[in-house]
């Protein structure tokens, strides 16, 4: 079978978890209805996988977060290296003991001597109509606990690499995955992709301000750029990919290049990753900025179910050009 040339972001996950399954034995995917025959997982991102390596390593489980984690953490601290699909992210918080208090932990609480190979994957993200249970980035509650890598992508290559970063690292990780950008599609990556985590992509190379940005809004920042050189303002676009740990190198460096800087994420703006971004610009460039920092987020609100609330919640393209014009004028 000839390699794809186009993926969308489901499939990249799935291509994730079929080239470590098949590099490592120790690999097992569990979670609710992931095997084939309960239909691949709601999204059908584990499609095919149960029926390549059997029930054994890609296991469908009960209804239960703590278990699926639970049990997660037990098979990697016997040598495993588990992938638990928490279904949905707010769903984690059913799970936070086991997360918290053990995943994250266990390797500080042992001297370094017991690791903790395990992933986490979760979807979310607002604008399908799912509600304030279904919907919520929460990225910055779990950015917050040492220990854990809580890691996102931004285009179908970038998930590929990274989930498969995630699932061979010996450290437990959180893989966020956007629920509304499942089937967008975008070019596909070599096979064997790897992408380091803890390392921001420059990917846009600019001088008037740094764009500082993860997941979702990136699509949206990258059209921004592009329509706002034709005005003769260069755009430097910084995805961080990894959350925490956070890549400040990458980020300071070009923030001290432009003098200027704009944090967007998906998430609420209240205690989000853009204020500790915009912290530690303000920590470590105080005096040499040119702006105040800009952020771009969601309204601080749970996620409504009505469409026109939704729409209303939901941070927009025009509020990050806006920024972006502001942080410049």
């Amino acid at each position: 079978m000839s390699t794809p040339t186009t993926i969308n972001f489901a499939q990249a996950s799935n291509l994730a978890m079929d080239e470590a399954l098949g590099l490592d034995d120790s690999v097992f995917l569990l979670g609710e209805d992931i095997a084939d025959r309960e239909g691949g997982g709601v999204a059908q991102v584990t499609t095919g996988l149960s029926t390549k390596y059997g029930v054994n390593r890609v296991r469908s489980t009960p209804i239960s977060e703590q278990a699926i984690a639970g049990a997660a953490v037990g098979a990697a601290i016997a040598g495993m290296r588990p992938v638990a699909e928490i279904m949905l992210m707010n769903f984690i918080t059913v799970a936070m003991d086991q997360i918290v208090n053990h995943a994250a932990k266990i390797r500080f609480m042992s001297g370094g001597q017991t690791s903790v190979p395990l992933t986490i994957r979760t979807m979310s993200g607002a604008g399908m109509g799912s509600g304030g249970q279904h919907s919520d980035m929460l990225e910055a509650w779990l950015a917050h606990v040492p220990g854990l890598k809580v890691v996102t992508g931004s285009s179908p290559a970038e998930v590929k690499g990274l989930l498969l970063s995630c699932i061979l690292d010996d450290d437990p990780c959180v893989f966020v995955e956007c629920m509304p950008q499942y089937w967008t599609p975008g070019p596909a990556p070599e096979p064997g992709l790897r992408i380091p985590l803890g390392k921001a992509n420059v990917l846009r190379e600019g001088s008037d301000v740094s764009v500082i940005s993860y997941g979702r809004p990136i699509a949206d920042i990258v059209l921004i750029a592009e329509s706002l050189a034709g005005e003769g303002i260069n755009v430097e676009i910084v995805d961080l990919r990894t959350i925490s740990p956070l890549d400040e190198t990458t980020v300071l460096n070009s923030v001290g290049k432009t003098k200027r800087a704009v944090i967007v994420h998906e998430a609420i703006e209240q205690f989000g990753v853009g204020a500790q971004v915009s912290a530690r610009i303000g920590e470590e460039l105080h005096g040499e900025l040119l702006a105040p920092t800009k952020r771009v987020a969601s309204r601080n609100s749970p996620v409504p179910f009505a469409k026109v609330l939704e729409n209303e919640y939901l941070y927009k393209a025009a509020d990050i050009e806006g920024a972006i014009r502001k942080a410049v004028s």
